[in-house]
């Protein structure tokens, strides 16, 4: 068994952490000694620690953000500790672009709505404030990606919007930018009064937090994730971000809303909790709603709580601008498009919903279960040292095999819901770090978690067609190959994967992807080879979507210079080439538990491509420079 390619070799490895309590296997005389070389040693996590009453280490909610004084005027003061702690070493934030603009270039983006919005070219164009671009420049974002070339104009010019991406195309920078800097030049006349952070006293100067702008997404993780980006775009004003998620002591997260938030990034259990406790938070000046990752929060039977987070919150609907973002469009989603978002909101969607892109190389390989553990050990031979996230089923499948790798001497480390806040805040750490580059989930675990240089997926287990499908398979391969990077998603096909056969295997060929024997036998003939288009229930429809007009309103195309003939983009109106696309902020940590320890340390050494796994824009089969340590 080959894969097409494999990086180089690595430049460094972490140091082993001894005398910590991890896992119970012994690890003396396992794995083979030629695959320990190519891997930083694991590290064993110490629960003792993560279990201490006095642990403070991985709440994400306590993260430092820009403390704004009185006496600033009308903008902040910079401060390099704070600045290099957000934005990252000034030399390398321009480098995380690295981008393929062939591929980006031929994106297609429709748009619907009863408005035609005219593209960004460059963020200059936008008519942004002046701190914000400034902050855009900080975090390395060179040019807007498609889903931002439309969305900020759309925000800016106060539309509601729906915007159908995935995960790395830059969608939570769309929404942020437009959204605060529309709001730092009505910061002061439109947020709360907050207590001054100089003469703050702990149980006596605490305020009810009043968010001009709540994010509601579905899992913690990512909740941190946007926390960290909202961090970086409200540097130098006076607008605060915070997070709340459930796992935390609610104490702490009251204390932290008491010192004032202008924007709550929030899970909804979280949310409803502090939403019937009006003494800490109330949404009275609430003036933005963003609903991220739409499709996993209404597939997880949350719907009682996003009405009540919609309309309990004692906001002002007419004076509320929604924005709703999801991967797919299903009919739950268009629905809560229809009953909250205004008649002439517009519609925009990266590609086509639900659909792979061409940036991700798919292998599916033949697999009986007991086989699958040697395969994978092969896959990590054979592309030692970058970043992996392997998705496997349960959370029992999970920590076995969290514990057989363990047990390999490889540097891994694992989430699901099982895991306490500290564990699963603790191994994203260590997964962004490099401490420990592997990373197996459950896909709900992972929803939406964006980590640069992310090079290969592993579908353990595939799901199946009863709890997500093909949806879901998107959702997970979506972790690699951002837009204008490459990536490779390798899957496991068993006979428990039957159910998958058909809708996979046009998956594949809609991507021009090789089909494996096992596979074969699913090849669509004659119209329905041509005709690979079966996400129906993600598609825009204007009889579920209200308000766009007529019909749904006429749908637009918007041409770019650089994009070339976009040609006929169907039923959303014509599509467009993009320029050049910049990749989203540095990376936020999140969460996790597992087997790499907390603690950052020295990175792993890894091969491949632009700071650590971006395979060569041109060849498949070409092998990538070795990267700097990451």
């Amino acid at each position: 068994m080959t894969v097409a390619w494999a990086p180089g070799s690595p430049s460094g490895e972490a140091t082993n952490s001894n005398g910590q309590n991890g896992h119970a296997q012994s690890h003396d005389d396992q794995g083979d000694e030629s695959s320990k070389a190519k891997w930083a040693q694991p590290q064993a996590v110490d629960y003792t620690a993560l279990s201490s009453q006095n642990y403070d280490q991985g709440w994400g909610c306590n993260a430092r953000s820009y403390e704004w004084k009185d006496e600033y005027g009308d903008v902040g003061p910079k401060f390099p500790e704070l600045e290099l702690e957000l934005f990252g070493d000034p030399s390398t934030r321009h480098e995380r672009t690295g981008l393929d603009f062939s591929q980006i270039q031929s994106i297609e983006v429709q748009q619907e709505g009863p408005t035609k919005i005219g593209p960004i070219g460059t963020f200059k164009d936008a008519g942004l404030h002046p701190v914000m671009l400034e902050n855009v420049n900080l975090c390395g974002f060179d040019n807007p990606t498609p889903i931002q070339k439309f969305t900020i104009p759309s925000i800016l010019q106060g539309h509601d919007v729906i915007g159908i991406a995935q995960t790395g195309s830059g969608k939570t920078a769309a929404y942020l930018i437009p959204i605060l800097s529309k709001l730092m030049g009505k910061a002061k006349k439109l947020a709360a009064a907050r207590p001054n952070p100089l003469t703050f006293r702990e149980g006596l100067d605490e305020v009810t937090a009043e968010p001009l702008v709540l994010i509601v997404v579905p899992t913690r993780e990512l909740a941190i994730q946007i926390f960290n980006e909202a961090r970086k775009f409200c540097y130098r004003t006076m607008l605060r971000p915070g997070v709340v998620y459930g796992g935390v002591p609610i104490r702490e997260q009251i204390g932290l809303l008491g010192k004032g938030c202008d924007v709550l990034v929030g899970t909804p259990g979280r949310l409803v909790d502090f939403i019937q406790r009006p003494k800490y938070l109330t949404l009275r000046r609430l003036r933005y709603m963003v609903i991220d990752e739409a499709d996993e929060l209404l597939d997880q039977d949350w719907g009682e709580d996003i009405d009540k987070i919609l309309s309990g919150g004692e906001q002002d609907e007419g004076n509320v601008k929604f924005s709703l973002f999801s991967a797919t469009f299903p009919k739950a989603a268009r629905d809560l498009a229809k009953n909250y978002l205004a008649a002439s909101h517009v519609r925009f969607r990266v590609g086509r919903a639900g659909s792979t892109t061409a940036n991700i190389k798919q292998i599916v390989l033949p697999a009986e279960p007991h086989e699958k553990r040697d395969i994978l050990l092969g896959l990590l031979e054979e592309m030692h040292g970058v970043r992996t996230i392997i998705f496997v089923n349960s959370r029992q499948a999970a920590d076995n095999l969290d514990d057989f790798l363990y047990n390999m001497k490889l540097p891994v480390t694992s989430i699901h819901s099982d895991r306490t806040q500290q564990e699963r805040e603790a191994a994203m750490r260590s997964f962004r770090s490099g401490n420990a580059p592997i990373l197996i989930a459950t896909g709900v675990s992972a929803r939406g978690i964006d980590v640069r240089n992310v090079v290969h997926v592993i579908n353990y287990d595939l799901p199946s067609m009863d709890h997500g499908g093909i949806e879901e398979y998107t959702h997970r391969i979506g972790r690699t190959g951002r837009i204008g990077h490459r990536g490779i998603a390798t899957s496991f096909f068993t006979e428990r994967d039957e159910g998958m056969g058909s809708v996979l295997t046009r998956t594949l060929l809609e991507t021009n992807q090789e089909i494996p024997e096992c596979l074969q036998m699913y090849i669509p003939e004659g119209d329905a080879r041509t005709n690979l288009k079966f996400e129906a229930d993600s598609d825009f429809d204007p009889n579920d979507v209200a308000g766009a007009g007529d019909a749904g309103g006429a749908a637009w195309g918007a041409g770019d210079g650089d994009g070339g003939d976009g040609g006929n983009g169907g039923n959303g109106g014509d599509a467009w080439g993009g320029g050049n696309a910049g990749a989203e902020g540095g990376d936020a940590w999140g969460s996790g538990g597992g087997n790499a320890g907390a603690e950052t340390g020295e990175a792993w050494g890894s091969g491949g491509g632009n700071a650590g796994g971006n395979a060569d824009a041109n060849n498949w089969n070409s092998a990538p420079a070795a990267p700097a340590a990451w």
